[in-house]
């Protein structure tokens, strides 16, 4: 009688053991039930800050996922892992401005469709104050440097081999920085109208905020960033597989210019270190715009157990 209720109790935690296995997952590992871990690469750009913790909340708030972790990196790095699968996706990719990184691991991950649906902006701007509209006019801007972004951003070495070639700007300098800094440094020039030059882009809440001018561009030395862009998510080439219930959520991802700007407003107001916070108090009034990927992502799920 001891044997056999040991050996029930054995048989009983072994086949627990196996159900338990099957139903959990790692990295890209959340396929049919409930559960599962994601790694979302980011670079740290105010569109990408929201748009990856609106994901992060989403994912794990209502689809019941364990953990989605966001890993800051540059743009090199962010491709190489999502081709290598150490990440499963990132979604602030700029076509055709990152063409670049993306030709190099091209073999290894999807593109997706545009998840952003309006028209897009870029270049060096200036503010309306200064009373220039042209890089024909930089020599009267009152500053000989352009703030620029993060390290690795691929607009940067446009402006250092091209732009100051083609404009004669000899004396001219570009200071990368980040973006946070960069907006730091706008706003303290806004505030006492003093000259800055810095590299914009729309989306963005700063279009919103600051009365920002797009400064011409007759020689086109900019080149493609005078070109709106398609932002897109790239996912490594497995994930469909591996988890077709983040997949499918990402694949239905969709925000027009006035729903990014407002979620990247709420992020600003809840501070720099909340950004859940920001995402929760946006998801208040714009449940009918998520609802449509969390259903994709559900329908997913059933397909995937069934």
């Amino acid at each position: 009688m001891v044997i056999r209720k040991t050996l029930f109790a054995m048989f009983f935690a072994a086949a627990a053991a196996l159900a338990a296995v099957g139903c959990s997952g790692g990295a890209g590992g959340g396929s049919s039930a409930e559960g599962g871990e994601l790694t979302l690469g980011t670079i740290g750009w105010t569109e990408n800050v929201a748009v990856s913790n609106l994901t992060k909340v989403l994912l794990e708030e209502d689809l019941g996922y364990d953990r989605v972790e966001l890993q800051t990196l540059d743009l090199g790095p962010l491709f190489q892992g999502v081709a290598t699968g150490d990440l499963d996706a990132f979604q602030d990719v700029w076509l055709p401005n990152n063409r670049n990184y993306l030709d190099q691991v091209e073999d290894d991950v999807e593109v997706l469709d545009p998840w952003y649906k309006g028209e897009t902006k870029y270049g060096i701007a200036a503010l309306d104050y200064m009373n220039i509209d042209s890089l024909t006019e930089l020599e009267r801007a009152g500053t000989n440097e352009i703030v620029g972004i993060e390290p690795g951003a691929s607009f940067h070495p446009r402006i250092r081999n091209v732009v100051f070639k083609e404009y004669n700007l000899d004396d001219f300098r570009l200071v990368e920085s980040s973006t946070a800094a960069m907006l730091a440094a706008v706003e303290e020039a806004a505030s006492n109208e003093e000259p800055i030059l810095f590299l914009a882009w729309s989306p963005h809440w700063m279009n919103e905020v600051y009365d920002i001018v797009y400064l011409k561009d007759p020689k086109d030395a900019q080149g493609k960033f005078n070109d709106s862009s398609r932002i897109t998510t790239v996912v490594n080439g497995e994930l469909s597989e591996e988890d077709p219930v983040a997949y499918a959520f990402l694949k239905a991802v969709s925000l027009n210019e006035e729903q990014l700007n407002s979620l990247e407003l709420e992020i600003k107001r809840a501070g720099e270190d909340e950004p859940v916070k920001g995402v929760r108090n946006w998801l208040e009034d714009n449940r009918d715009v998520v609802q449509p990927w969390i259903e994709a992502a559900r329908e997913a799920r059933q397909s995937s157990s069934s």
